[in-house]
């Protein structure tokens, strides 16, 4: 195997396809300030020989991150760079468009407040807003929790198609955490039946003796659940029969989240 670049400069094995993805990036920014640019422009500003320019801007064709304008010969940013983005920005968008939200919720209710979302087998905290009331510091944020134990776990999991949530289930292993955690499928579909059917799930000491919570779903543009919003506390304050009580702000907020992520629902 030959250790020449593509400009015919010595590499070491292994550097080519390191210095490959760093042209191919240089070239997406390249045009991203730019707008549009042709071959040798391209060439020019990477200080390479125009035919390495042609065979970055051919292979970032090819998976449509970058296209050829209606002028011949000039290329620019493709759609295929919203695809990419898409797999973090509606992250980025859920916590931008939660966050007011998030905190007058956190008023409305006393408690916690958080915005999660599933990964893998996890429901993963994006962000939090603390109570007034909160007892400890304990910081959710980015911290994987268990899907079935949790209020945002449950109402993500109630909303997944049948063979996706059982592949899930399957993976978390449904593990006790405490008494009082349900482990049992039969028992805990019938919870997640319940938590569609009034559009909140309730975690009642599930996940730590003495925390009870509940969450509502956040949906996308086209409807489907993308992440949950729940508020949780201490047991003898944040009581089942207060929980109920405090649902349909719960609900509200989710609904005003969604809307901001597009949904008309």
């Amino acid at each position: 195997m030959s250790n020449y670049t593509a400009d015919g400069e010595t590499a070491a094995p292994g550097v080519n396809g390191v210095q490959s993805v760093d042209r191919a990036v240089s070239v997406m920014e390249i045009l991203a300030r730019r707008g549009e640019a042709g071959v040798s422009e391209v060439a020019a500003e990477l200080d390479v020989h125009k035919s390495t320019a042609f065979r970055l801007l051919g292979a970032l064709e090819a998976r449509g991150l970058v296209e050829q304008a209606a002028e011949r010969g000039k290329y620019r940013l493709g759609f295929g760079i919203v695809r990419l983005a898409g797999a973090v920005t509606g992250r980025l968008d859920l916590t931008q468009q939660g966050r007011q939200v998030c905190e007058r919720l956190t008023d409305e209710v006393g408690e916690t407040v958080n915005l999660a979302v599933l990964q893998e087998h996890y429901a993963v905290n994006l962000y939090q807003v603390r109570g007034p009331g909160a007892v400890g510091s304990h910081n959710w944020v980015g911290q994987l929790t268990p899907v079935h134990a949790t209020s945002s776990g449950k109402i993500l999991l109630a909303h997944l198609p049948e063979t996706e949530r059982a592949r899930v289930l399957a993976a978390s292993g449904l593990k006790k955490l405490t008494p009082r955690t349900l482990t049992a499928k039969t028992k805990l579909e019938k919870d997640l039946a319940e938590a569609r059917e009034r559009g909140y799930a309730v975690t009642l000491e599930e996940f730590e003796i003495g925390l009870h919570a509940m969450a509502a779903p956040i949906r996308s543009r086209d409807g489907e659940v993308i992440a949950a919003i729940s508020a949780s506390g201490p047991a003898y304050r944040f009581t089942e029969e207060r929980i109920h009580v405090l649902a349909p702000a719960l609900l509200k907020g989710a609904q005003e989240i969604s809307h901001r992520m597009g949904y008309l629902g």
